[in-house]
């Protein structure tokens, strides 16, 4: 298996009280997305797998947001940052941190397991725009959030707090 990553390392601050870990799945390559998200005009998307390996290290430093109805993107209003990112199989996964305590509504709220996660984008190119599923060739991350999963282009994304990690299913290598 070949994992491509792109992270930036923190520095190193235990029991840190406004740096509260997160890990989540944000969406999949080349899969189609279950609905069509914001800005796709009704069409739904398919990210190839090269254009997210040359994107991976755009999202890192991007900020997490979340609209308080949980219905989708604030980007406004930023309620933490991604550190990490990588392929696993077909899955994005990222981590980073949330601010615990700037955020702390959004923290107990987070902490129901009902969450996925979304992608925000910029610089696409679709490869054929009169195509029913859109195949993006080419993005640039600029950010991420935090909705209900069934809100999600894609209904398999996840999120998962520090505390959460025991209900975590992804494999070892994506310990927080």
């Amino acid at each position: 298996m070949r994992i491509e990553c792109a992270a930036v390392e923190l520095p190193d601050y235990p029991k840190h009280s406004n740096r509260l870990p997160f890990l989540g799945v944000l969406g999949f390559v080349d899969t189609p997305s279950d609905t069509a998200p914001s800005g796709a005009r009704g069409h739904r998307i398919i990210l190839t797998r090269e254009a997210a390996v040359k994107a991976l290290g755009s999202i890192v430093g991007m900020g997490l947001c979340r609209r308080s109805d949980n219905s989708g993107h604030n980007v406004e209003r930023k309620m933490g940052v991604i550190t990490k990112a990588y392929l696993l199989g077909n899955r994005i996964i990222v981590k980073g941190i949330v601010y615990a305590k700037d955020c702390p509504n959004d923290v107990d709220q987070l902490r129901n397991g009902k969450f996925g996660m979304s992608y925000e984008i910029g610089d696409a190119k679709v490869s054929d725009m009169r195509q029913g599923v859109w195949e993006l060739s080419r993005i640039t991350f600029t950010g991420a959030a935090v909705l209900l999963r069934e809100k999600t282009a894609y209904k398999g994304t996840r999120f998962w707090l520090s505390a959460d990690k025991a209900q975590n299913p992804l494999d070892k290598n994506c310990a927080l």
